[in-house]
């Protein structure tokens, strides 16, 4: 990874639910699935033209029990979107929950590279999750390994600062670099701190920043080197957010106009971040969802698409 260099996504997020069989203790995306409206593929197209320079699509959808009589109706539409935005010229990127073998590998003929947030291990992430059927820490870690069978490049990542230790995040680290190891397939690890959104959204405090940028630097040191290190840029106060640069993050995630699932918290533009490290010797570069070593991961037809969006990214104006 190049020293100075920093990348990033130009997203637009698409929401095909917020209907949610899961109740996690700190959501504030979720909907119960009976009030959930699905996401139209027209309002989806409609997006999709707003945000014309995006390459990357996110999928990030409200999930559905594996066994529900609504999961066939839901998994079609993660497809459809997925197809649409490849007809529309854009890059699908899924994070949607634990899938099935199928689904998994249905999905990946469709989008070059997917997602699932560890979030974490120890009794703090159990309180939280204690009515989130999915989110036991044997299902997320079998996703991983799953992903990593299929070979799809896969971003992954840890939620912080919700009661757990420095010694379970140490732990949940140490499990993320061995799926690594085996599988090869993990380009990003998001170190992604939890904060209150509404009325109760505030900045990171000086205590918490420091907590954090100690954690950036073990995970650093216990990671494989290839794995890129992301941060939400609009969750950290913007300048303290070289800090967690020289931390070892090299990497800023997807950015769109809103932060869906933080959306007290604006998200900076890119012109703006920009501005504020070219006087520090930082680099930014846009990126596409699949970063350039896991090309090879591939089928085909994704790859060249992918190989164009680079070859449109490097060319854009700074």
């Amino acid at each position: 990874m190049a020293s100075g260099l920093v990348t990033w996504s130009p997203s637009v997020t698409l929401v095909p639910t917020h209907g949610c069989f899961n109740a996690c203790g700190y959501c504030s995306f979720r909907v119960p699935l009976e009030q959930a409206v699905p996401l139209s593929l027209s309002d989806a197209a409609g997006q999709l033209q707003e945000r014309p320079v995006a390459a990357e699509v996110l999928l990030l959808s409200g999930e559905v029990a594996p066994h529900a009589p609504s999961r066939g109706e839901w998994f079609a539409r993660l497809r459809q979107l997925s197809a649409l935005a490849l007809a529309k010229g854009r890059l699908p990127h899924t994070n949607a929950g634990p899938l099935s073998l199928r689904e998994m590998a249905a999905l990946a003929r469709l989008n070059p590279s997917m997602g699932l947030m560890l979030e974490g291990v120890g009794p703090a992430y159990d309180a939280l999750h204690r009515h989130a059927p999915s989110k036991t820490l044997a299902i997320r870690l079998a996703q991983l390994e799953q992903a990593g069978r299929l070979g799809i490049p896969f971003t992954t990542g840890l939620l912080l600062g919700v009661g757990e230790t420095m010694a379970e995040r140490t732990q949940a680290l140490e499990l993320l670099a061995g799926v690594q190891r085996r599988w090869g397939h993990i380009q990003e690890v998001i170190l992604q701190p939890w904060r209150p959104d509404g009325d109760a959204a505030r900045p990171l405090t000086p205590a918490e920043q420091g907590d954090l940028l100690e954690l950036i630097a073990i995970a650093r040191q216990l990671l494989p080197p290839e794995v890129h290190l992301q941060t939400p840029p609009n969750l950290w106060p913007l300048d303290q957010l070289p800090a967690a640069l020289e931390a070892g993050i090299n990497d800023l995630g997807g950015i769109d106009t809103v932060d869906v699932i933080n959306p007290a918290y604006p998200q900076p533009a890119p012109e703006t971040l920009r501005q504020l490290l070219a006087p520090l010797g930082w680099r930014l570069e846009p990126r596409t969802c699949v970063h350039r070593q896991w090309w090879p991961l591939l089928p085909a037809a994704l790859r060249q698409r992918v190989e164009q969006w680079a070859r449109l990214l490097a060319s854009a104006p700074a």
